[in-house]
C-alpha cells in the first residue's frame, strides 16, 4: 500500500539531481562550464524526428529551440547562470518542500514499513491501535540521532580540512575560471552522478536513433525504472532478511554492478571501460526487467513472522 510513498520518495530524488546539478554549475569553474554544455546538449539529442508528423528539419530546429531554451541564451552565458541560481535556490527548494509535505502525509496514511515486512496494522489491540506500533517521538527522533551526528563529523571534515578530496569531490579543473577556449582533459561529472554518465556513455549503437539519444534513453530510462520498482518486484516476501539465496546474490551484484558504473563514469573512456560500461548497463536493466519480477519463483524464502521481531 506504499506506492505512492515510494513515488514522492523518487520526486524528492530527482528533484535532488536537479538541485546538485544546477548547483555545480553555479561556481562557473571550467569543469562547471564544460559539464554544463555536455548535459544542456542532451536537449539537442531527443528524437523528435521519430514522431511521424515532424520532418528531420523540424526535429533538428526544434532540438535546437528546446538547447536555446534551457541554457537561456544562444550560447552559456551570464544568462544560464542566473537561471541556475534561481532554479537552484528558489524554484527547486520549493518543490523539495511540498514534496517532502506530500511524502509525510502518505507515509502518515499508510504507515511505516519495517525490516520484517510486517504489516502492523494487520494487528491491532481492542482499541484499534497496532500492537507492534510505536510513536515516532522519542523512538525514532533518539534513533536518527546518532546518524545525523555522525554524518555532521563525517560533514565538518570534509568543509574543514578535505574540501577538494583530493581532487575526486571538488576536481581540480573548477578552481580555474570558465573558458570556452579550454576543454578539461577529461570531462567527467561528480561522483554522485556517474553511473548514469556511465550508461550515457556506454550507448555506441546508431540505430532508428543516433547513439546520443539512445544513451540518453539509457541514462532517463535508468531513472524511471526507480519509478516502478513497486510494481517490478512481485515476490510475496517483502523483507530480504527472509528472501532466498538468489534474490540477495543478484542483489549483492546490482550493489556492485553499480559502484562499478560510478567508477567508470568518472574515469577516462577507454574501449575495455567501455564495453564493462555496457555490461554494467545491461545488468542494470536486466535486474529490474527480468530478476525482480521473476526470482520468486526460482527460490525458497524462509517463513515470515506473523509478528515484528525487532530483529531478534
Amino acid at each position: 500500500p506504499r506506492e505512492l510513498v515510494w513515488i514522492f520518495g523518487m520526486l524528492i530524488y530527482l528533484a535532488l539531481m536537479a538541485e546538485g546539478f544546477l548547483g555545480y554549475v553555479l561556481p562557473w569553474g571550467n569543469m562547471s562550464y564544460w559539464g554544463a554544455q555536455v548535459i544542456i546538449s542532451l536537449a539537442g539529442a531527443i528524437p523528435f524526428d521519430l514522431l511521424p508528423f515532424i520532418s528531420a528539419a523540424d526535429a533538428k530546429e526544434i532540438g535546437e529551440g528546446l538547447t536555446t531554451w534551457v541554457r537561456g541564451d544562444y550560447l552559456l552565458s551570464t544568462a544560464t547562470v542566473n537561471k541556475f541560481f534561481a532554479l537552484h535556490v528558489v524554484a527547486i527548494p520549493i518543490v523539495l518542500l511540498a514534496l517532502v509535505v506530500l511524502h509525510i502525509l502518505a507515509l502518515h496514511e499508510v504507515g511505516s514499513n519495517n525490516p520484517d515486512g510486517v504489516e502492523i496494522k494487520q494487528n491491532k489491540d481492542e482499541n484499534g491501535v497496532p500492537v507492534d506500533g510505536i510513536p515516532f517521538h522519542p523512538y525514532y527522533t533518539v534513533k536518527d540521532l546518532p546518524g545525523v551526528i555522525v554524518f555532521l563529523m563525517i560533514f565538518a571534515v570534509v568543509i574543514f580540512f578535505f574540501p577538494d578530496g583530493g581532487g575526486y569531490l571538488l576536481e581540480k579543473p573548477n578552481f580555474e575560471p570558465a573558458n570556452p577556449l579550454k576543454t578539461p582533459d577529461h570531462i567527467a561529472p561528480v561522483w554522485y552522478y556517474g553511473p548514469y554518465y556511465a550508461m550515457l556513455r556506454a550507448t555506441t549503437i546508431d540505430f532508428i536513433m543516433s547513439s546520443k539519444a539512445w544513451g540518453l534513453v539509457a541514462m532517463g530510462g535508468a531513472i524511471v525504472i526507480l519509478f516502478v520498482i513497486p510494481w517490478l518486484d512481485r515476490h510475496p516476501v517483502k523483507s530480504i532478511r527472509y528472501r532466498g539465496i538468489w534474490s540477495k546474490i543478484f542483489m549483492t551484484l546490482f550493489v556492485l554492478d553499480f559502484l562499478m558504473l560510478g567508477y567508470f563514469g568518472t574515469q577516462p573512456a577507454t574501449p575495455g571501460k567501455t564495453m564493462m560500461a555496457q555490461f554494467g548497463t545491461i545488468y542494470y536493466f536486466s535486474y529490474f526487467l527480468l530478476i525482480m519480477p521473476f526470482v520468486h519463483k526460482f527460490e525458497k524464502s524462509k517463513p515470515v513472522p506473523e509478528r515484528v521481531t525487532g530483529g531478534h
